[in-house]
């Protein structure tokens, strides 16, 4: 499946742990469509999950955290996901065209 509103971008800490951050706002007919996505990712993230999920400070594998907030017509959608670099790039890669 590939993604019509998450685009992710990528940052490596350069000891092979990496964010991937995606931000999407849309107006309200389209909130639906965006919060399938984040399903989709998070449910391919547990699917293939590196290990536990939790804060990597206190010993989780890989964690994510999403967040919608509403302005007006707009909706902006955020997803974050922190993990080891490999298995973070091979789960955005899944969703790519």
């Amino acid at each position: 499946m590939a993604l019509s509103y998450l685009i992710f971008d990528a940052s490596d800490d350069g000891e092979g742990t990496g964010s991937w951050e995606a931000m999407a706002s849309v107006r309200a007919a389209d909130v639906v469509a965006v919060l399938a996505e984040v399903a989709s990712v998070m449910a391919a993230a547990q699917t293939d999950a590196p290990g536990p999920r939790g804060a990597l400070d206190e010993g989780g594998a890989w964690d994510a955290e999403h967040q919608v907030q509403s302005d007006g017509d707009w909706t902006t959608v955020t997803l974050t996901i922190t993990g080891p670099w490999e298995w973070g790039e091979a789960l955005v890669e899944h969703f790519a065209d």
